[in-house]
């Protein structure tokens, strides 16, 4: 930890937070300032890769400076009066829990920018493009950072506008129709939750978050808990997403941009779960424990659904697209996250908060491989990529064979990789669940959980022999290996993902103490 003042740590998660819209603005300009290349559209390109750099800096800055002794206690505040007559406030923070996101976004962004930097999707030129990609990021973090329920509420409706653009003008085949569903699927959502969060907020008397936390819903009566848990329920199950609320996911990652589903997978998803333990665990307990053995449920039948739908892609004569494949298998991963949150414990949830992360970093590198794999074969059909290219990367492209593997085994929780302990955690908190939840019911959660993971071992090692063995065809023309931008971008997902499944304590020594006390009541 370095010793960084408070109105220096202030300035930075500022800085995180608005950083990102100002060099969306500057973005738009005739010339980006300060920036030159050699077309207008490279100079774009490089102010984006310029602001996200910066962002991730201060990010990195901000884990530097965090007192890692304390990380239950919210840092870096800053407390603004905003709408005095509805006691909302401009109240942003962060902790153990919102710290490790923080980053996460940071580092996807700049990573989605500079491979961006270098391959372009096909579509509008990139003014555009950047524009929108630093509004997202912007979105995200502030939804990471605040800690107003209003505030979040309109951080979390910040990002729909630039993904739907992403999708709708720089995707692939269906784009439109994909766009359009996501974005109906989660305005949809959205209203649903903005009524939970304003009973919550208007029965309370205060807005928030950390006032909420420590009252701990004393006082919200059960019936307020129930509908707000329920409402508010409805609108993060969506963006998690949790089956069957999760349809539009698959469309939208097999019509988005290579960078649109690393940040759609790796971030996005993300907000969801993160306003479950955020929003809904400390602030309406009673209502969540109402709701969780429901919520176990549709976790772990999403955790099965999604492990058998992508199975049914992978086999051989289901023309199968490998992108859909890997967003299907995002539905199973985050039906672990959803049930560590359900068994409202604190391994349960330190669990769930892990796997999140995991998955930023391990779907990411898929998504990235994936796209560079189409680049290089104009296919992510399963069956042309098996039988007519012959991809057989490991004899073609070793090192891309190889990080495809890697990918793959890191996402199936072998154990040493960052998958594992995210999905170990989550089920050891169902096998002794809060006090008052049926121990029986979550041991069968425990249970269909289980199978769960034989079924993503089995589907992912049916893709990586498909993909990546076998002899390579005489008349197969050249497949270019990883190229140097590309091994730039993934090598620090690759370090991390090892990173986490080698040492787990650098992020479990900040998720756990903030889980402790937010699920003892509040925090400071």
């Amino acid at each position: 930890m370095i010793d960084i003042s408070e109105s220096v740590m202030q300035f930075l998660l500022a800085f995180v937070v608005v950083g990102p819209l100002l060099g969306a603005l500057a973005a738009l300009l005739p010339a980006p300032p300060g920036l030159k290349g050699k077309s207008p559209e490279q100079a774009v390109l490089r102010h984006g890769v310029t602001v996200t750099g910066a962002v991730l800096i201060a990010a990195i800055a901000l884990a530097l400076g965090f007192d890692h002794d304390h990380p239950s206690r919210m840092q870096a505040t800053t407390d603004i009066s905003w709408i005095p007559a509805l006691d909302v406030r401009i109240h942003l923070g962060i902790d153990g829990i919102s710290l490790p996101l923080v980053v996460l976004t940071a580092l996807l962004t700049f990573l989605s920018a500079l491979y961006a930097y270098f391959h372009m999707p096909a579509g509008p030129g990139p003014k555009a493009f950047v524009a929108l990609l630093l509004v997202l990021e912007s979105g995200t973090l502030a939804t990471f950072a605040v800690l107003d329920l209003l505030l979040f509420f309109l951080a979390f409706e910040t990002v729909l506008v630039p993904m739907y653009f992403l999708i709708a003008r720089w995707g692939g085949a269906g784009r439109q129709a994909a766009a359009w569903r996501f974005i109906l699927y989660t305005l949809l959502g959205s209203v649903v939750m903005l009524l939970g969060l304003l009973l919550i907020g208007l029965r309370a008397g205060t807005f928030d978050m950390v006032a909420l936390a420590t009252d701990n819903g004393r006082s919200l009566t059960a019936s307020v808990q129930v509908v707000a848990v329920l409402a508010i329920g409805i609108g993060l199950a969506v963006k998690t997403p949790m089956w069957p609320l999760h349809s539009w996911l698959p469309d939208a990652h097999t019509a988005a941009p290579t960078v649109g589903s690393v940040l759609l997978a790796g971030v996005l998803l993300k907000m969801g779960t993160y306003g479950f333990v955020r929003i809904l665990l400390p602030i309406t307990p009673h209502g969540f424990h109402t709701f969780a053995p429901y919520l176990a449920a549709f976790a772990v039948v999403g955790i099965v659904y999604g492990s058998l739908a992508c199975l049914s892609l992978a086999r051989a004569g289901a023309r199968g697209d490998l992108k859909r494949l890997v967003a299907y298998s995002s539905v199973g991963h985050m039906g672990f996250v959803l049930l560590g949150i359900a068994t409202a414990t604190p391994t349960g949830v330190n669990g769930a908060l892990f796997a999140n992360i995991a998955h930023g970093l391990i779907t990411g590198l898929l998504f990235f491989l994936v796209g560079a794999l189409k680049d290089r074969t104009g296919t992510t059909d399963l069956d042309t990529l098996a039988e007519e290219t012959g991809a057989a990367l490991y004899g073609r492209a070793p090192r891309l064979g190889g990080l495809l593997a890697f990918g793959a085994v890191a996402s199936l929780g072998l154990p040493g990789l960052g998958g594992f302990w995210g999905e170990m955690l989550s089920m050891f908190g169902a096998f002794r669940p809060a006090a008052g939840l049926s121990r029986p019911a979550f041991l069968t959660f425990l249970s269909i959980a289980a199978f769960g993971t034989l079924l993503t071992a089995a589907y992912l090692l049916v893709v990586v022999r498909r993909v990546c063995m076998g002899a390579v065809p005489q008349d197969a023309p050249a497949l270019p290996d990883v190229r140097p931008y590309e091994f730039a971008a993934w090598t620090p997902l690759v370090a991390l993902t090892v990173v986490a499944g080698l040492w787990p304590k650098v992020l479990l020594g900040l998720t756990d103490p903030a889980v402790q006390q937010l699920l003892a009541g509040g925090t400071r």
